[in-house]
């Protein structure tokens, strides 16, 4: 367990490797994907232990959505787009446009807020997609492998379907 003054981190593993989750008094800060490399480890954080129970239960297909507080997204404008991406259900994927649409948005606006995304899975930027239904980029993790494996996860389908 690393603590400092105002944040507390817990590793937890998963099937795509260690994933670390800070809170900072009580809201969710961070999801970070850090690979097979990280050493999981505990806190006696009530937060991160709700946040771990809940990424346990996703993994284990039991959650479909999370129910955890976040630390608010730097601008009003940040939560509504936030919000947008949070709003795609489940096993369903959006493209940028699709998304930049509902939101009077534009496409690399919706890129840049998953790119910067610093919650990936709490807050499933995985399921923007690019045009045509294409996998486009991910920030977390391994990067694409890892946007293929939630969304195989998601749809139970073949990682084949996801083309690069």
């Amino acid at each position: 367990m690393r603590e400092t003054a105002s944040m507390t981190c817990h590793i937890i593993a998963s099937p795509i490797g260690a994933i670390s989750i800070s809170a900072s008094g009580d809201a969710l800060v961070s999801v970070d994907m850090l690979g097979a490399s990280a050493k999981p480890d505990t806190s006696d954080h009530p937060l991160l232990r709700e946040a771990r129970k809940q990424i346990d239960a996703y993994f284990a297909g039991a959650l479909r959505q999370f129910d955890l507080p976040l630390e608010p997204a730097s601008t009003a404008r940040g939560n509504e787009l936030r919000q947008a991406v949070m709003a795609i259900p489940y096993g369903e994927t959006q493209s940028y446009g699709e998304v930049a649409r509902r939101t009077g948005s534009g496409p690399r606006a919706i890129g840049r807020v998953c790119s910067h995304n610093p919650l990936p899975l709490i807050v499933p930027c995985h399921r923007v997609v690019a045009a045509g239904g294409k996998i486009g980029y991910y920030s977390g993790g391994d990067g694409i492998p890892t946007k293929r494996f939630l969304l195989t996860h998601e749809n139970k389908q073949e990682a084949g379907q996801w083309a690069a």
